[in-house]
């Protein structure tokens, strides 16, 4: 990943810190706050460009202490940062101006599990993967499974409204949270939402789900489950080139078929995942395609030879069946262990998050490898191709002279690749603090100002996460050409 070092912020004075540091201990217990320099610097950074020191950093254990260090806060005029297990990919979770960091991971009780009614009550702290195997003796699920459930906190999913390779048919974390206790800027404690779908009323509950902790902190949420499926079928689609894998994805879908997932590995992600993990990938295949079906085993049966008939008429060489439960998790393993294996073959890389309209993927990804060239970059693509979520991820030395510059620029123009073909600057990653600046992309003025309004409304002194999601802001960069300044003034470390 690369990451600048530090922004720079006037320091707080010693007596007005040690007086915030103290009302923190009051709220928390001097054991569960840090505010020595060696301390801090652990939680300067999550898994993207910026490093910002906080000033304290604070560990609840309940609803009650995250509302009196919200209220601790306020009287000491800090900014409030929450975070979960710090693997965010924007920036979300950098405390900008300093402040205090309230990390969620002492939350991590699984509160309730209602099988009857499909309900699972939660903190922010819980592990992905733990609610998981939890649910899976009951033959139950939770949608949203982003490829860092290991370690990613049910929290963090909510705040970014994270999505996952079983999202194509399921949804968004949005369509899998019923209800949410929230602590707000004021620290009050509030409940938002209920323990079944639609509840009446203004739906605040969505609202805040993807709001990146700029409207306020959650502490318990209400979440819908789904029944583990009847039967599934996993399949691996093998292409010559990326071309005839972007043209299948369209294929399936126009035959009537919505597979639950429908991942794509381009070359690069191959030949750095399968002698790692052995997941059955061919290292001179252009792309795979890793193809989901579940539901009724007849069904599953019909809709999956539909899948092989469009795969193969649109340049498959081979398709594979996963006729195992150990096969099936040997090619999730190589899907979701493709991230990380990136950092074995580069110095650094660099990974983004966009989205275009699934027919002009073909199109899309030929801009972007095409200008990734030109730049002299490699460029190793992992995507949810089914509903269009691109996560290029540049490969540098930033050792090369110049090199950190044009990955940023480079970046920059992929974006605007996603924006100029109808698509988005984001579809799971979130904006927080890094494309915060693109946001005037794709909303208008008057857009962006009633979003502002609305985080106005539920704080109106901007402490929540202060310079995120929204372009501008009081000691804020203002636009893109700001941000990237911003990036470039300061030398860097990059891992």
């Amino acid at each position: 990943m690369l990451h600048s070092r530090h922004m720079t912020r006037p320091e707080m004075p010693t007596n007005a810190r040690a007086a915030a540091i103290e009302a923190l201990e009051r709220a928390v217990g001097a054991a569960h706050v840090l505010h020595a320099p060696e301390d801090l610097i652990v939680y300067e950074y999550d898994a993207t460009i910026d490093r910002a020191l906080p000033d304290a950093v604070v560990f609840p254990a309940t609803a009650e202490e995250v509302a009196a260090v919200v209220r601790a806060a306020n009287a000491h005029d800090l900014p409030v940062v929450p975070r979960g297990s710090g693997t965010g990919l924007s920036g979300g979770a950098v405390p900008v101006k300093g402040g205090v960091v309230v990390v969620l991971t002492r939350m991590n009780r699984i509160v309730e599990v209602d099988a009857a009614n499909r309900i699972a009550v939660v903190e922010p702290g819980v592990i992905n993967l733990a609610l998981q195997e939890t649910l899976a003796p009951l033959g139950l699920t939770w949608a949203p499974d982003p490829s860092s459930q290991r370690i990613c906190t049910i929290g963090g999913n909510v705040a970014n409204n994270s999505g996952g390779p079983h999202t194509l048919a399921h949804g968004s974390t949005v369509n899998h949270v019923l209800g949410l206790e929230v602590v707000l800027a004021d620290g009050r404690i509030v409940h938002l939402g209920g323990r079944v779908a639609d509840a009446p009323g203004v739906d605040l509950r969505g609202l805040v789900v993807g709001s990146e902790g700029t409207l306020g902190i959650v502490t318990q949420a209400t979440l819908r489950l789904v029944p583990t499926p009847r039967a599934v079928r996993t399949m691996l689609a093998i292409f010559d080139t990326i071309d005839a894998a972007c043209e299948a994805v369209s294929a399936i879908i126009r035959g009537g078929v919505i597979p639950v997932a429908l991942e794509m590995l381009d070359q690069e992600i191959i030949r750095a995942v399968e002698p790692r993990i052995h997941a059955g990938f061919p290292l001179d295949a252009g792309a795979v395609l890793l193809i989901e079906i579940e539901g009724l085993a007849e069904a599953v049966a019909v809709e999956a030879e539909a899948v092989i008939e469009a795969c193969r008429a649109s340049g498959a060489r081979e398709v594979r069946s996963a006729d195992t439960q150990s096969e099936r998790d040997r090619l999730w393993e190589g899907r979701k262990s493709g991230i990380g294996a990136i950092g074995a073959v580069t110095p650094a890389f660099y990974i983004l998050d966009g989205v275009v309209p699934r027919t002009l993927l073909p199109v899309v990804m030929r801009r972007i490898l095409a200008r990734s060239a030109e730049y002299g970059f490699r460029c190793a693509n992992i995507f949810h191709a089914g509903d269009g979520n691109l996560h290029p991820n540049i490969l540098f030395d930033p050792q090369e002279s110049g090199a950190i510059q044009r990955v940023l620029d480079l970046g920059g123009e992929i974006m605007r690749i996603c924006v100029d073909a109808g698509g988005s600057i984001t579809g799971e990653h979130g904006i927080g603090l890094e494309k915060r600046s693109y946001m005037e992309w794709i909303f208008t003025p008057a857009d962006l100002a009633a979003m502002a309004d609305v985080r106005s409304a539920f704080d109106d002194a901007g402490r929540f996460n202060p310079c995120k999601v929204l372009p501008g802001g009081h000691g804020c960069a203002t636009g893109h050409a700001d941000e990237v300044a911003r990036h470039l003034a300061t030398p860097g470390v990059y891992i």
